[in-house]
């Protein structure tokens, strides 16, 4: 029982996180830290991404696929 309070625990807080990620790209435009600004080139689309995937996990499957696509999107450079 203990085990899985304790996961749920860790669960709950990823999806806190992930949420306040995604709207701090969406909103800002811009992500939190250096490891992430060098990572993700497009922010905004990043957050976008990220909080279709936390609506779609309840929602649709399909949210959350076009959601995983947009965080992907995110990591791509730009047309050269």
């Amino acid at each position: 029982m203990v085990l899985f309070l304790a996961i749920g625990l860790v669960l709950f807080t990823l999806v806190i996180w992930w949420a306040v990620l995604g709207l701090h790209a969406l909103l800002l435009g811009r992500m939190p830290g250096r490891r992430l600004a060098r990572l993700v080139r497009h922010p905004r689309l990043w957050g976008a991404g990220a909080l279709l995937v936390l609506i779609g996990g309840n929602v649709s499957p399909s949210l959350c696929v076009v959601g995983v696509g947009l965080v992907a999107l995110g990591h791509v450079k730009g047309p050269a």
